[in-house]
C-alpha cells in the first residue's frame, strides 16, 4: 500500500477506520498490536475517563506508523482464532477495552472485546 493510500485511510473518522479495520482483518485474518522488548502489549489509559484499552490495527504498516518515534515498540500479529480464543476472555477479565485503529485524529472507536469479536464474526458469516 502506498504512503498516500495509508494517509487517506488514517484520515477517515473513527467509524470509517473501524469499518476499514473489520474488512481488512476479515481478509487477512490477523489483528496487529504493539509490544515492547519484554513482549508486553501496549495498553493505553485514556486521560479523560480512565478507560484502559488495547490499541489494535488492521495491518503491520499502520501499527508501525503509529509506533514511529516510540522507542522499543514493535508490531506483533495475533491471528483471529487466537484473538477469539485467548485475548477476548483475557481482556474482558482484566477490564480492558479495545481501541480500534488509532489514527491521526483524536477520535477513536473503543469497544468491548466481545463486541469486536461479534462484529468480526458477523462480517465473516456474511462474506460466505
Amino acid at each position: 500500500m502506498s504512503d498516500n493510500a495509508l494517509q487517506q485511510i488514517l484520515e477517515l473518522d473513527g467509524e470509517g477506520r473501524y469499518d476499514h479495520f473489520l474488512d481488512a482483518v476479515v481478509d487477512e485474518r490477523d489483528i496487529w498490536i504493539l509490544v515492547n522488548a519484554d513482549n508486553q502489549f501496549l495498553k493505553i489509559v485514556a486521560e479523560e475517563d480512565g478507560v484502559a484499552y488495547l490499541p489494535v490495527w488492521p495491518t503491520q504498516a499502520f501499527a508501525e506508523q503509529y509506533a514511529a518515534g516510540a522507542d522499543g515498540l514493535t508490531p506483533k500479529a495475533i491471528s483471529m482464532p487466537d484473538f477469539f480464543r485467548k485475548w477476548v476472555s483475557g481482556l474482558t477479565r482484566d477490564g480492558i477495552e479495545v481501541g480500534v485503529f488509532p489514527g491521526a485524529d483524536e477520535e477513536l472507536w473503543i469497544t468491548s472485546p466481545e463486541e469486536l469479536k461479534h462484529d468480526l464474526q458477523e462480517l465473516m458469516s456474511s462474506a460466505w
